[in-house]
């Protein structure tokens, strides 16, 4: 009877919850509170007590009898939302972590086949966990400061422990395969997600190591890297993590074999260039335009598919992004060869001069500081023919136009630079531009002259039009015949 009556009152709890999803709203509060931190236990499954400590010259079984209970010992979690809950037991594990790190660092014949399976669960159980969701909904990485994990004190070591594990001159590669595999990449690259950069900057080293040791994850990892991008580029637009995966990706890019793969080449048109167009762009444009500089030096004849894309791509309302590209652009002149320089010289001069006529100083002062680079104007004068008659107008209009005194001086000294060049062809600019003008102006006076007969017209239609009745009155009358 007491067994009907208990659950009869459990039926009826769940049936209340359901339908008063208020009923126990505190302890889902609790609940949720505790997504900030790591994973936790409590009572007794954390009330640790202190191993012996590792010896360098002590029995090798005993050893590792000892190691691995010690790697068992620091898989249990704690709350870390809660300063003062089992410190104790908080401190105990990290003495053991602490002792772990030193210990496989400075002793030979640690790591051990048997050992491996234990340290990467040691490992898994500390590091994957679901990252709690951003305290602020409108986080802005680049003014909000980032929420950093409450049980750093803890992870930090097991990632500690991890790169020494991974550096050891003990580590073997072809046993670490057999637990560092796919499974545990993806679940590594999730972490990248985490707001705490100091998370994100173990991660890239950690990745980096992966990538280096185990030639059978390399394809793998990149293809999970590039659908991340995606995911970021096409639906989400928030990762914490690409500034860091581009790092990555820039020394990999840097190892890449000649001729470069059609693979590696799709991954630079479809997922690098495509990353411009996000709006948190300088969060991690620094590292994109170094991973698109090293693929155009190891192929100078991506030079064109670039610079179309990035005019594609082009800011049209962010001043801030455009100083970016403007950037971005010198870095790729700065490698560019001359023979695809011709390629490219029409379409990117043709956005210069937009950038230079910018009402936006900043914008405006960005592309007239190409004029002070020596690579970029020995290009542009060995191409004078081509590139001053599409900077000509726009840089004439602003001498005389622009508001900024400091973008007038730069355009002068530009100006200058384009007399001393090629002393003839700027005469026959000046002379066509002066011609145009005058044009435009003589239009413009017949266009005003053609507006003030139009409504000289329509003035004189209304006054020989016949009045119009008055309302109420019969078609055909006045109001004045009645």
């Amino acid at each position: 009877m007491e067994k009907v009556k208990n659950s009869l009152m459990m039926s009826t709890g769940g049936f209340v919850d359901k339908i008063d999803p208020f009923a126990k709203r505190a302890s889902k509060k609790k609940q949720k509170k505790s997504q900030g931190s790591s994973r936790y236990v409590t009572g007794t499954e954390a009330d640790l007590q202190p191993l012996p400590p590792l010896k360098v010259d002590a029995n090798p079984q005993e050893q590792e009898e000892l190691f691995i209970r010690k790697l068992r010992q620091c898989c249990l979690g704690f709350d870390f939302l809660d300063p003062v809950a089992d410190l104790k037991g908080k401190e105990i594990k990290r003495a053991a972590l602490s002792e772990l790190v030193d210990h496989i660092a400075t002793a030979r014949g640690v790591i051990t086949e048997p050992t491996y399976p234990e340290i990467i669960r040691c490992i898994s159980t500390n590091l994957f966990r679901t990252l709690p969701p951003s305290d602020n909904p409108d986080f802005d990485p680049e003014e909000d400061d980032p929420t950093l994990e409450a049980s750093w004190p803890h992870l930090q070591l097991v990632y500690e422990f991890f790169l020494r594990f991974l550096e050891s001159p003990d580590f073997q590669p072809s046993i670490g395969k057999k637990v560092i595999d796919q499974k545990f990449v993806l679940q590594l690259l999730e972490l990248f997600d985490s707001e705490d950069p100091r998370e994100r900057d173990y991660l890239k080293t950690v990745l980096h190591r992966i990538y280096g040791k185990f030639l059978g994850l390399r394809a793998f990892i990149r293809k999970q890297i590039n659908n991340i991008f995606l995911r970021f580029i096409y639906e989400t637009e928030h990762f914490n993590g690409v500034g860091e995966l581009l790092e990555i990706l820039g020394s990999i890019i840097n190892g890449f074999a000649l001729p470069l793969k059609s693979e590696h080449r799709q991954f630079l048109i479809k997922v690098l260039l495509p990353l411009h167009k996000v709006k948190c762009l300088s969060l991690y444009h620094p590292h994109l335009a170094y991973c698109i500089v090293q693929f155009l030096e190891k192929d100078a004849a991506l030079t064109e598919p670039v610079i179309k894309g990035l005019l594609k791509y082009w800011p049209k309302v962010s001043s801030q992004k455009e100083v970016m590209f403007l950037g971005e652009v010198e870095e790729i002149l700065d490698v560019i060869e001359p023979s695809q320089f011709v390629k490219i010289q029409e379409p990117l001069f043709k956005q210069i001069a937009k950038c230079m006529s910018s009402p936006h100083f900043q914008v405006a002062e960005r592309a007239l500081y190409f004029w002070n680079n020596e690579y970029i104007m020995s290009l542009i004068e060995e191409n004078n023919a081509v590139i001053m008659p599409i900077l000509f107008p726009a840089l004439y209009r602003i001498s005389k136009e622009h508001w900024n005194q400091t973008i007038v001086a730069l355009v002068y000294n530009v100006l200058k630079t384009f007399m001393e060049m090629n002393a003839k062809l700027f005469d026959e600019l000046t002379a066509t531009y002066k011609a145009d003008r005058q044009k435009e102006k003589k239009k413009e006076k017949e266009r005003e002259e053609l507006w003030k007969k139009l409504q000289e017209l329509e003035l004189n239609s209304d006054q020989d039009s016949p009045p119009k009745p008055e309302k109420g009155s019969p078609p055909g009358r006045t109001a004045g015949s009645l």
